[in-house]
């Protein structure tokens, strides 16, 4: 499991989805620096369009 959360109200599941995404961005540099936050928004669209409330 890991540590720290880094986007508040999602599972596992889309923490590692976030981590997945976060890496692969930073490695491309992709998104000038934004890597972290393009990964959480990604994360939050997808959660939210499945139909799950943030939990905070």
């Amino acid at each position: 499991m890991l540590g720290k959360k880094h986007v508040k109200g999602v599972g596992e599941k889309e923490e590692r989805m976030y981590e997945h995404i976060r890496e692969k961005a930073e490695e491309e540099g992709r998104y000038g620096g934004r890597a972290k936050e393009v990964a959480a928004r990604t994360v939050l669209k997808q959660h939210k369009e499945k139909g799950h409330e943030k939990n905070e």
